[in-house]
């Protein structure tokens, strides 16, 4: 049974059930859980190899008969734990250690020994609100429109909150030097389409595919950080599906996962626009008369990570280009992406509109860009 078929109500209880043991610890107990939680964490969030933790010397739980909390010692030869990932077929896979983890965890759960599971239950928690609250920033109260029944939002509205957000100088996910993260409490100017987002600091396109930022390059690896931060969201929720009704978590997931939507098909449209305007000028100079093959780049939502659709133009051969080879090739590609069941339908709807970008820009000679509807996108 996975967490989404758990009723609210027991997921609800179980969260506030775990607040409140981690509360009734003593202070040099939860100091020394944090401590552990945040060597987990970045051990899991990091891909290491392994990860060595300890259980505390003493917790307190509640006695069996009596109802009463009172402090327990945890075992000595068990205080100490090593978890090694799972190494994948590939022998050059890095181990995954969120499984592995998750088990001996559960093991530790499931322990006789009062004190030991209670120790596993708290660091377990410790683990998941470091994550949640440690690892990654807060951002902006945004509010997001879904389009034509898509199941996520992600088309800002004007109503959020008008307040920047800014770069926590506790940012895990920031891809930046020291010297940057030294100043990671300052507020930073955005353009006014990045302030429409969650977290400003990471839109790199506005809503009409215009970069914001320098270079495709730099876009990429904005959209790795929102990957990042998703992908951390997931590993938490994984490890304590009752993180679900966490407010924090679903604020965090609801703001990046519709920022990390949009940014990503954003970034696709860039692209093919970029892919159009390198056709045409290699075909004004010539240099497309012995063959033509596109890698469309698209942002699948499901897998939340660009892909691409690779289709031939012109085979290979002294064939002279011409703009209907094009056009003809996305004409042949349109009804195997529309019938194709493995992409969710708004991938599809969106990868569709691309190919439809490049039939119309080639279905006249000297078509410019900004004649492709801009509507579609907004």
């Amino acid at each position: 049974m996975t967490y989404t078929s758990i009723p609210s109500s027991y997921l609800r209880d179980e969260l506030e059930r775990q607040r409140a043991l981690f509360q009734a610890q003593p202070i040099l107990v939860q100091h020394f859980l944090e401590a552990q939680a945040q060597r987990m964490a970045e051990a899991l969030v990091g891909n290491a190899i392994q990860v060595r933790f300890w259980l505390p010397d003493r917790v307190s739980g509640m006695m069996p008969k009596s109802g009463a909390m009172a402090s327990i010692a945890v075992p000595a030869e068990l205080r100490e734990q090593t978890v090694r990932g799972w190494t994948g077929l590939l022998r050059l896979q890095r181990p995954d250690l969120r499984e592995p983890l998750f088990q001996r965890l559960s093991q530790l759960e499931g322990s006789p020994d009062q004190a030991v599971h209670t120790s596993a239950s708290l660091l377990r928690h410790a683990l998941v609100t470091h994550m949640l609250q440690r690892m990654l920033p807060a951002g902006r109260s945004v509010i997001y429109r879904a389009d034509d029944g898509e199941l996520i939002p992600n088309v800002p509205q004007e109503d959020g909150a008008k307040a920047s957000a800014i770069t926590a100088s506790t940012d895990a996910i920031a891809e930046q030097g020291d010297a940057e993260a030294e100043h990671g409490d300052l507020q930073v100017p955005f353009a006014p389409a990045a302030r429409r987002f969650y977290l400003p600091q990471w839109v790199a396109l506005d809503e009409s595919g215009k970069l914001l930022v320098n270079s495709v390059s730099e876009a990429e690896s904005q959209l790795a950080s929102m990957q990042r931060y998703v992908a951390i969201l997931h590993k938490a929720v994984a490890l304590a599906p009752y993180l679900v009704a966490d407010d924090e978590y679903q604020r965090k997931r609801y703001g990046m996962l519709g920022q990390l939507v949009n940014q990503g098909r954003a970034l696709a449209r860039h692209k093919t626009e970029v892919i159009i305007r390198e056709i045409q000028e290699r075909a004004g100079a010539g240099k497309l008369n012995r063959g033509l093959s596109l890698s469309l780049p698209y942002f699948d939502d499901q897998e939340l990570k660009m892909d691409v659709l690779d289709f031939d133009v012109i085979p290979g051969g002294r064939i002279m280009f011409k703009p209907v080879f094009v056009v003809r090739a996305a004409n042949m590609e349109q009804p195997k992406v529309a019938q194709d069941t493995r992409m969710s339908p708004s991938t599809r709807k969106y990868l569709l509109i691309e190919l439809e970008m490049l039939k119309q820009a080639f279905s006249r000679p000297g078509m410019l860009l900004h004649n492709v509807p801009q509507n579609q996108w907004a």
